[in-house]
């Protein structure tokens, strides 16, 4: 079984995405590293033609950017 760089891509930014949302308790920052993960998820979804994957995401990086800057700020 291979996997081409687009899935390898994927597969990073679904596991970077579990990881922090795991650790946003600790910290303000791991709340922004999750919103930037699901950027990248979101950029997989549409690069590989499933785009209400892709937009899901999209929405979840706008949530997750508004709790980090909420956050931050206190």
């Amino acid at each position: 079984m291979t996997m081409d760089t687009l899935t390898l891509f994927g597969l990073f930014a679904v596991g970077a995405m579990l990881i922090f949302y795991a650790l946003e308790e600790r910290s303000p920052w791991f709340v922004l590293a999750f919103a930037v993960s699901c950027v990248m998820a979101s950029t997989y979804g549409f690069l590989q033609g499933a785009w209400p994957f892709g937009l899901v995401e999209a929405v979840w990086a706008l949530v997750a950017a508004r709790r980090w800057w909420l956050r931050r700020s206190h």
